[in-house]
């Protein structure tokens, strides 16, 4: 608890036995109440590790994408009380030792939703980020902030927190179950008027850390760009596109798992 607040992790995952021990062991648990792991049928033993380690864990039959496994876990997190929801990475990349201070930004009723910025500092390039990872970073976050009207240091930070509030109002059945989901989430956060805070965040890359290949990445950067590109449409003209339609059909279930696949392990 945190200001009487439930606060929950979510670590959606897939294959991330070789790190998932190492990001459990630094989750503060004096704040932690709730720790949801959403299995994205890994080929690895990740959700029978994170069974044996207590944590509560959700596990696909089938593979739903990143955003796919995203939309599990809020929904579950929701469906058990969390006040604020933390989302991490369990591949090591972002550390743990954060999450107070992000859940604490919320919890003090100054921000909705907080960003763990790689890029605030030098965190980025001094955890091993490459290079031309860092530059399109920065020339898709200046385009994002121009057609979307915003000031944030970066988009596409993995290490996310929301409130309760911003998780029930979104329309994230709207939103893709690929790598853009989170750009999605975050412009639909913004259209809607969420305060957005970020914080200062090291990060690691090493062999065992999720990366997606050049190929993806790019795919990745063509489908930001259409998401900001979207949210100015929405802005200028006023159009009804469903990635920002305040719909209670899009928004998630709270009587169940999205899908007839979600099968939540006694």
């Amino acid at each position: 608890m945190l200001a009487d607040k439930k606060i929950a992790v979510v670590l959606p995952a897939y294959n991330a036995a070789k790190t998932l021990r190492r990001t459990f062991e630094e989750i503060p648990r004096d704040i932690v109440d709730d720790i949801i792991l959403t299995d994205d049928a890994s080929r690895d033993d990740t959700a029978a590790l994170a069974e044996s380690l207590g944590i509560h864990t959700v596990r696909h039959d089938a593979n739903r994408g990143y955003g796919g496994n995203q939309k599990t876990c809020y929904t579950v997190a929701l469906q058990r009380g969390a006040d604020i929801v933390v989302m991490l990475h369990p591949d090591y990349q972002y550390t743990p030792r954060l999450l107070i201070a992000m859940a604490s930004m919320i919890a003090s009723e100054q921000f909705d939703v907080v960003l763990g910025s790689r890029i605030l500092g030098s965190g980025a390039l001094a955890g091993g980020m490459p290079l031309y990872k860092y530059i399109a970073n920065r020339g898709l976050t200046l385009a994002q902030n121009i057609l979307q009207g915003a000031h944030l240091s970066e988009y596409h930070t993995g290490y996310r927190a929301w409130s309760r509030a911003v998780l029930l109002r979104l329309p994230l059945l709207a939103c893709s179950d690929d790598f853009v989901f989170d750009n999605e989430m975050l412009a639909q956060t913004l259209h809607f008027g969420f305060r957005v805070g970020e914080i200062s965040c090291p990060t690691r890359y090493f062999a065992e850390a999720s990366s997606i290949n050049l190929r993806r990445s790019i795919t990745y950067g063509f489908g930001v760009l259409g998401t900001a590109g979207r949210y100015r449409m929405q802005k200028m003209l006023r159009r009804r596109l469903s990635l920002f339609a305040d719909d209670v059909a899009l928004r998630l279930p709270m009587d169940g798992l999205p899908g007839p696949r979600g099968n939540a392990a006694p």
